[in-house]
C-alpha cells in the first residue's frame, strides 16, 4: 500500500488557522503525513513577510509534519500568475515529487479556491489527486468567479468554509454540485484563542478600544488614495461620536505610514486618543486579543469574525460608495461588500450598532435571495440555473434600497427586470436590433 500525503496550502495566517481548526475538528480522515504548503502572493513576495514568519505560526506549525514554500518551488515564478503547460505537468509532477520526497505517495490536496492561481496550478501538477477546497472568508458565498476546467472541477469533493453568516449556504462550486461543509466556530476560536495567546497589546488601556480596521483600495483603483485617507477618517470620527475615546486602527499591511499619523491627528483633534497595530497581526486575531467595545470597517471579513464569533457590536463605513464604483460586475469583491452593506449597520445610525443581535432568521433568508440574484448577474454563464430565482428576487424586491447591488445596464444585457421599461423588454433578446446596435457601434468608433 502506497503511502498516503495530504498537502494544505495557504497563503494568510488566518487561511492556517482555519486549516489548523478544520484538523482540531476531525473534519479530514487520518493520512500518513500532513504537509503544509506556503505561499506569498504578495505583488512584492521578496520584501513581504510569509505566513510560516508571521508572530503565532508556531501554534500552527505543531500540526503539521514539515513546512514547504511553493514560492521556492517555481521560483523564479511568482505564485499569482504562474501555472505548468499542459505538455509539462508529467515533468512538474516528477519535479515537485523529488524535490518534497512525496515518492509514490497517494496525494491528496486542501486549498484554497481554485479557479485563481497558486490553487490552480497545485490541482494540475497532481493529476487526479482528490481536492477539497476551503475558504475563509465571505467570497464562499458568493460565485465561482471563473469557469473551472472539468479535470479539475470533478475532483472537488467539499468545500470547507468558515461559517461567519449562520444560516447562510455559500454559492461557491455550486455547479459542481460540491456539498458546503462548515468549520466549526468553537474549533476556529480555540485556534484564534492560541494565536493571540496571553500577551497584551502595548500601549493599551484597560478600557476597550474602538477597533477600527484599514483597508488599501487605492491600490486597486477603486479609492483614490484622498479618498481612502477621508474613509479612515470617517471611521475615528464615527466612533468618536458614539462615544468611543480610545481608538486602536489596525492598518493594512501595505498601507503607507502616513495614514496612520493623520488618523492619531484627528483622533487628537476629537479629544480622542488612537494607537496604530502592528501591520502583522492578522486583524481576527486582533479582535481575539481586545474584545473590542466596537468594530469598524468596509467590508474586511473581520467585522463579521467580530459579529459572530465574539458578539461584538459592528459598523460600517462606505460600502454605498464601494457598491457604485466597484468595477467590472463581476468583482469578486462585490459579494463581500453585498454582504456587509446588507447585514451590518452604517456607523451613522447609533442604535442600530448598539443592538449587538445577529441578524434574524428573516433576514438572512432575503439576504440568500439577494445573493443568487447578484450571483447570476455576475456568473450568468456559469450559474443559469438561477435565472430563474433572480427574475423573482428582482420583480419582487428591487426599489431605491436594493438598486444599488445592481446596475442597469448589467441587467439589460442579461435580459433582467430592471433592465429596460417592460414594453421594451424584447430589445435585448431581438436579434436585428442587437446587430444593428453592433454596427452603430462599430460606425462610432471608426
Amino acid at each position: 500500500m502506497p503511502r498516503t500525503t495530504r498537502i494544505f496550502c495557504a497563503s494568510t495566517l488566518y487561511g492556517a488557522a482555519a486549516l489548523a481548526a478544520s484538523l482540531d475538528a476531525g473534519l479530514f480522515e487520518p493520512t500518513d503525513r500532513r504537509l503544509l504548503l506556503v505561499t506569498n502572493n504578495a505583488e512584492n513576495p521578496e520584501t513581504t513577510p510569509a505566513v510560516d514568519t508571521m508572530p503565532g505560526f508556531s501554534r500552527i506549525r505543531e500540526r503539521f509534519d514539515d513546512v514547504l514554500s511553493w514560492n521556492e518551488t517555481i521560483a523564479p515564478f511568482h505564485p499569482g500568475g504562474w501555472s505548468p503547460r499542459t505538455d509539462d505537468v508529467p515533468m512538474w509532477e516528477r519535479y515537485v515529487r523529488l524535490l518534497w520526497g512525496l515518492g509514490d505517495d497517494e496525494i491528496r490536496l486542501v486549498v484554497e479556491p481554485v479557479p485563481a492561481n497558486p490553487s490552480l496550478a497545485l490541482c494540475q501538477v497532481f493529476t487526479g489527486a482528490p481536492v477539497d477546497v476551503y475558504a475563509g472568508g465571505l467570497t464562499s458565498y458568493g460565485p465561482t468567479r471563473d469557469k473551472i476546467d472539468p479535470l479539475v472541477g470533478t475532483r472537488i469533493d467539499r468545500l470547507l468554509h468558515t461559517d461567519l453568516v449562520p444560516g447562510l449556504t455559500p454559492l461557491l462550486l455550486t455547479e459542481y454540485g460540491v456539498p458546503p461543509e462548515p468549520v466549526p466556530a468553537e474549533a476556529l476560536v480555540k485556534v484564534l484563542d492560541d494565536l493571540a495567546g496571553d500577551e497584551d497589546q502595548p500601549g493599551l488601556s484597560e478600557e476597550p478600544p474602538a477597533l477600527l480596521f484599514g483597508e488599501c483600495l487605492s491600490a486597486l483603483g477603486v479609492l483614490t488614495a484622498a479618498e481612502e485617507e477621508e474613509l479612515h477618517l470617517r471611521m475615528v470620527r464615527g466612533a468618536v461620536e458614539l462615544g468611543h475615546r480610545h481608538l486602536v486602527f489596525k492598518p493594512h499591511p501595505v498601507a503607507p505610514a502616513r495614514w496612520d499619523r493623520l488618523l492619531e491627528e484627528e483622533a487628537s483633534r476629537l479629544g480622542a486618543c488612537l494607537t496604530s497595530l502592528d501591520r502583522l497581526v492578522p486583524a481576527e486575531v486582533a479582535v481575539r486579543r481586545m474584545r473590542p467595545a466596537l468594530a469598524v470597517g468596509c467590508f474586511s471579513t473581520a467585522l463579521l469574525t467580530a459579529a459572530s464569533l465574539y458578539r461584538i457590536p459592528v459598523a460600517r463605513v462606505g460600502t454605498d460608495t464601494l457598491l457604485a464604483r466597484l468595477a467590472p460586475y463581476q468583482n469578486s469583491d462585490r459579494v463581500p461588500l453585498t454582504i456587509v452593506d446588507a447585514l451590518l449597520p452604517d456607523i451613522g445610525d447609533p442604535s442600530a450598532v448598539a443592538d449587538r443581535h445577529m441578524p434574524s432568521e428573516e433576514r438572512v433568508a432575503e439576504l440568500a435571495g439577494l445573493l443568487k440574484a447578484v450571483g447570476f448577474a455576475m456568473q450568468p454563464k456559469i450559474y443559469p440555473g438561477l435565472r430563474a430565482e433572480a427574475e423573482s428576487y428582482l420583480s419582487q424586491h428591487l426599489d431605491s434600497h436594493t438598486w444599488r447591488y445592481f446596475k442597469r445596464r448589467r441587467l439589460t444585457v442579461l435580459a433582467l427586470p430592471g433592465g429596460v421599461p417592460a414594453r421594451l423588454s424584447f430589445i435585448p433578446r431581438n436579434a436585428t436590433v442587437r446587430r444593428v446596435a453592433r454596427r452603430a457601434r462599430g460606425l462610432a468608433k471608426r
